[in-house]
């Protein structure tokens, strides 16, 4: 019997989260082979959701099928990272532009629980997912489906960053004072204000968190 065309999703997502946090993290180097056997082995399945998993990696811009070589994961160099800035800095200020008008009270608060875990973050990967809920909350009103999927991408570029520098510079917790401007401009629906720092706080990102190099 032939293998099924399509894998139970559970399975394909378990496969795909455990890699792409891997890779986020930068416990699999850029430019490193994803062996499908070994993959395979490791979370005892057939082939097919390890390729349905492969897929979902390489659109995310996490990995790419290179004639004769495989798939591997993408590098992260320096025009990949400057590219994702200029997108980021475009984009995430058009959600939360479309998103603000609809922000209520739970918003509000929702973002300043996102400030606070940052605050109190006692690790690097405690403070990125709850900086990625930030930024998520930011834009999560604006109404534009494909617009989220974008920037879910981007963030997982961003956080490649964020780690790859960490794990040379190291870590140490801190406030995010730009999160807690663009909270108090929105509670004061002062929309433009909210951008500009947005705008801001995202050209700068890459050194949040981080001793100076």
């Amino acid at each position: 019997m032939s293998e099924a065309k399509t894998a139970p999703a559970t399975i394909v997502e378990r496969i795909a989260d455990a890699l792409r946090t891997r890779i986020v993290r930068g416990e699999i180097a850029g430019g490193a082979a994803l062996r499908q056997d070994h993959i395979a082995e490791e979370f005892q399945s057939s082939h097919v959701p390890v390729r349905e998993a492969f897929r979902q990696l390489e659109a995310q811009g996490l990995a790419i099928a290179l004639p004769r070589r495989g798939v591997r994961v993408t590098e992260l160099d320096p025009v990949v990272i400057k590219e994702n800035v200029v997108m980021r800095a475009s984009l995430e200020l058009l959600a939360l532009k479309h998103g603000a008008p609809r922000f209520s009270s739970l918003h509000i608060d929702r973002l300043q629980e996102a400030h606070e875990a940052c605050s109190q973050a006692a690790s690097l990967v405690e403070w990125d997912a709850a900086n990625n809920l930030f930024h998520d909350i930011l834009s999560s009103e604006c109404g534009m489906p494909r617009l989220l999927a974008v920037l879910r991408q981007l963030q997982l570029t961003n956080s490649r960053y964020l780690f790859s520098t960490g794990m040379k510079r190291g870590w140490q917790p801190r406030s995010d004072h730009d999160h807690m401007l663009i909270i108090d401009a929105l509670k004061e629906k002062k929309t433009e204000r909210a951008l500009q720092l947005l705008s801001m706080h995202i050209g700068t990102m890459e050194r949040v968190g981080f001793k100076a190099g």
